[in-house]
């Protein structure tokens, strides 16, 4: 069956909060759904630092004047939001995560972490115990719906006021099938995204470490490179 952006959700009514909201994946994603419409908690481990953020976030050009953006720390944003997008650096993964696991339970989180190192030769895919970061957070977070989703999307791109459409797809990998449809629906708020099912949790792991090589493409090519999903 071929993608078809007319059955997805209606998305408009869920409140996102980006923990991890001041880096420049989550800012640029807070920025992005914003623009969009679309209630946005930005979240840190300071509510003070949130809440710059979320002031920063709105005063950025193509922001409705209407626009709901607010910042706290990321206990208030994972209890408040509905869909959690975390996007915290990998060697803070498990931290967070523990911390946090009561407010999201029952929650919608999507991970967009990679867990890569880097050396004089590059970038490169670390050997995670769980299989994927989305795996570690699906194992610290058993009251939570898991997936990961966002992984690939620049963050340069998603920051830049100019750029109207960003042509990607979003891979997600979920146990929850309805998953798919919600954050599906959130990607296709940015023109030009799509979100695309690549399989359960256990395939993450490649998406993930697939990172390293668009950062390669990147750096040779001097551009923001991200994957689009042919025949759909």
């Amino acid at each position: 069956m071929a993608y078809d952006a007319s059955s997805l959700p209606d998305v408009s009514g869920l409140t996102v909060g980006i923990i991890g909201g001041t880096g420049d994946q989550g800012r640029g994603l807070a920025y992005r759904f914003v623009r969009a419409g679309q209630t946005v908690l930005v979240g840190s481990r300071t509510a003070e630092r949130a809440e710059q953020a979320a002031r920063e976030i709105a005063a950025l050009p193509g922001v409705p004047a209407d626009a709901t953006v607010s910042g706290g720390d990321n206990i208030e944003v994972a209890s408040r939001a509905d869909v959690v997008i975390l996007a915290v650096p990998w060697d803070g993964h498990a931290v967070t995560l523990t911390a946090l696991r009561e407010p999201l339970a029952g929650k919608v989180v999507v991970d967009c972490v990679n867990p890569l190192g880097f050396d004089g030769q590059g970038p490169y895919a670390l050997r995670v115990e769980e299989g994927s970061a989305v795996q570690q957070a699906a194992a610290l977070l058993p009251e939570s719906r898991v997936c990961a989703a966002f992984n690939h999307v620049s963050a340069p791109l998603l920051a830049d006021p100019t750029i109207d459409r960003i042509d990607l797809d979003v891979l997600i990998c979920t146990e929850d099938r309805e998953l798919v449809g919600i954050v599906g629906g959130l990607a296709a708020l940015i023109p030009g995204m799509r979100g695309i099912y690549a399989g359960r949790l256990r395939n993450a792991h490649q998406i993930e470490a697939f990172t390293a090589n668009l950062i390669a493409i990147n750096k040779r090519y001097k551009a923001h490179a991200g994957i689009r999903v042919t025949d759909l």
